[in-house]
């Protein structure tokens, strides 16, 4: 049976949550392979992975030479069959169970449906600082791009596997590539759907990667305005 959702999976030290995170995709996502992609993890993570069945469309790729969120996802295309592609964050699968919905939206003629939290019925229940920083940013993104997008990064989505023969990934950074991507599919034309989620408050033994500390939250809000312009300068 042809697979018709491949599920991208990027991991780096998600001991606590990895099997968890897989269960919910087979679970709730039908006809689908995950495609997990590790940055050699060293808190007990491949010892996970490796307890994992393989035989259940689960394609493993080990990289330990190279690392960051961009490239990952990147590297997983690569391995990816089905129709329709997606990606989604090991510590928010709670939200796997919207990919259905998304899916109808893809075959009633949308080309990529992003989770929004910036559309009705969406919100961000997470502390005032990562929750009002986002919210800022998305609105600088929408205004300076002048686009119908509220949520550039979100970064959970399902899309079209056409769009990859006309929108490019540039590989690098975290995850403002999605900011560039979504901005190109725009430009490019194809149909963007929002779909409203609720953005849950970290949990204490899953903190974000990104804002461990304030000092790693002002660099990766640094690197994403430079992406916004360097998205603009680079499609001008």
């Amino acid at each position: 049976m042809k697979i018709r959702n491949s599920i991208i999976i990027c991991t780096y030290n998600e001991v606590g949550n990895i099997k968890i995170a897989i269960s919910d995709i087979q679970n709730n996502i039908p006809n689908s392979e995950i495609i997990l992609v590790d940055d050699n993890s060293t808190d007990g993570t491949l010892r996970e992975i490796s307890e994992i069945d393989k035989s259940q469309n689960i394609k493993i790729i080990i990289r330990k030479k190279i690392n960051g969120l961009a490239s990952a996802f990147q590297r997983g295309l690569i391995e990816t069959e089905g129709e329709y592609i997606g990606w989604i964050d090991t510590n928010m699968t709670y939200l796997v169970s919207k990919f259905s919905e998304m899916s109808k939206l893809l075959d009633e003629g949308n080309d990529i449906v992003i989770l929004s939290r910036y559309v009705k019925d969406g919100s961000d229940e997470r502390p005032n600082l990562r929750a009002l920083t986002s919210r800022y940013l998305n609105f600088f993104c929408k205004k300076i791009f002048r686009s119908k997008i509220n949520d550039f990064t979100s970064g959970i989505f399902l899309m079209k596997r056409k769009l990859l023969d006309d929108v490019s990934i540039l590989g690098y950074g975290h995850g403002d590539f999605f900011i560039e991507f979504l901005y190109n599919i725009e430009k490019k034309g194809f149909k963007v759907k929002e779909f409203p989620y609720v953005q849950k408050k970290d949990l204490e033994a899953i903190k974000s990667k990104s804002a461990p500390n304030i000092l790693k939250f002002t660099y990766y809000g640094v690197k994403y305005i430079l992406r916004i312009f360097i998205t603009l300068l680079r499609r001008n």
